[in-house]
């Protein structure tokens, strides 16, 4: 698990005797991946992030049309179709990404990993201390 100590072993990697490897491309991404979000909710989060601010940008662009609107320079018909589009867009996005992580959270729950870890290098040491 990620944030315990770690060790270093070296070895004299030989060359491979037994042809090519039989991991592909796609094999190696989806090794990536697997790897990616089984530590982490990080990439829901993202996603999080990307329907806010989609939102927040299409409510900036809203504010500019109607200012477009007071001016007089628009095209008819296209701001509020465009307008739309990105604002469910983004409040789907957003709502995906909250639902995602609720269970994220619940995935990681029922993995049961330890909140944290004692290392006791030597009981003997320790006992005979204290007496």
């Amino acid at each position: 698990m990620i944030g315990y100590s770690s060790a270093t072993v070296m070895y004299d990697r030989k060359s491979r005797v037994a042809g090519k490897s039989k991991y592909s491309l796609g094999k190696m991404f989806s090794m990536a991946f697997e790897g990616i979000t089984s530590f982490s909710i990080q990439p829901i989060r993202m996603i999080t992030d990307l329907g806010l601010g989609i939102v927040v940008f299409s409510i900036c662009a809203a504010i500019y049309a109607f200012y477009s609107y007071i001016t007089g320079k628009v095209v008819a018909g296209w701001t509020s179709t465009i307008l739309s589009i990105w604002f469910i867009g983004g409040v789907q996005l957003l709502s995906v990404g909250l639902i995602g992580t609720y269970i994220g959270k619940i995935y990681v729950e029922v993995k049961e990993r330890p909140r944290y870890a004692i290392e006791i290098n030597d009981l003997t040491e320790i006992s005979h201390e204290q007496s």
